[in-house]
């Protein structure tokens, strides 16, 4: 047999290990790493996930959008607990899916289960515009991160209406990532930034500088210091990979796409407290 085949034998079978062991590995580093959320009976609970509008990324103009996982396990977390999920975006329509977040081998098993799950597409098609809802309609409101939220999460208006409202109602307030922006413009009951003095996480700068994204308009970190927020996160040597979850009183934030199943969880665990308390 000529060397040039052992070669090509030899490539194809370590191509073929790579594939393989490749997804445990990055999940042992901390990507989607296994997570068991409880089960929860929250039937007639309703939560809105929010997500971005915007899919290019500026000045690159190379496709971007919203994070799979960042709204897939918190989505069917949610829907696993009983509870009427509905999405929504600043401006309804299309929310753009971030490359290569829902393709191998960053894909999660939720990013999986939504693709093939035809009313789950058609809501993310079909996205429901922020100003057309009313906040007092749902018991959580849950905004992903993902790329593209940099560019119009905290800009909206509309947004910033939306979440003002549902703090002043008690609702629960959530996010992953990029996704606390959409906290930064909100108010709280006192006309003060709604993060003032407060507990939240999200994407930190050095995750956002190892991924070479600083070209967006706002960073999370940043901008909730502005606001006053006392922001938390974890930090170590495979910085990317490292998660936190942050928890002041209906304010329940995660620090990047590895967070989601705690944040939902933690979500969940304190929409059952409520249920209870209510009962008492």
């Amino acid at each position: 047999m000529h060397w040039s085949l052992y070669l090509l034998i030899g490539i194809m079978v370590l191509l073929g290990i790579i594939a393989y062991y490749l997804r445990p590995i990055l999940a042992a580093m901390g990507l989607h790493r296994h997570y068991t959320i409880p089960d929860f009976d929250l039937k007639g609970r309703r939560a809105l996930v929010v997500c971005t509008n915007h899919n290019r990324l500026d000045p690159h103009n190379r496709d971007t959008g919203a994070f799979g996982s960042e709204f897939t396990v918190p989505y069917y977390a949610f829907i696993n607990a009983g509870m009427d999920v509905d999405m929504a975006s600043p401006k309804g329509g299309e929310i753009p899916i971030q490359p290569p977040s829902w393709s191998w081998p960053l894909s999660c098993e939720d990013d999986r289960r939504f693709m093939a799950d035809k009313e789950a597409m058609a809501k993310l098609k079909n996205s429901k515009k922020i100003s057309d809802l009313k906040p007092d309609d749902y018991d959580v409101i849950f905004m992903a991160g993902g790329w593209g939220a940099a560019y119009d999460l905290m800009q909206s208006e509309d947004l910033a209406d939306f979440v003002t409202r549902a703090n002043a109602s008690g609702k629960i307030l959530g996010s992953v990532c990029h996704g606390a922006l959409g906290l930064c413009s909100a108010k709280g009951i006192d006309g003060e930034p709604l993060v003032k003095g407060r507990r939240v996480t999200g994407v930190t700068n050095d995750q956002i500088n190892t991924f070479g994204i600083a070209v967006t308009p706002k960073h999370p970190e940043e901008e909730l210091k502005k606001a006053g927020a006392i922001f938390e996160c974890q930090h170590g040597w495979l910085d990317p990979f490292m998660t936190h979850t942050s928890i002041d009183g209906n304010l329940i934030t995660g620090q990047n796409q590895n967070s989601g199943y705690e944040t939902a969880h933690r979500i969940l665990e304190r929409m059952a407290t409520q249920m209870n308390e209510v009962v008492r």
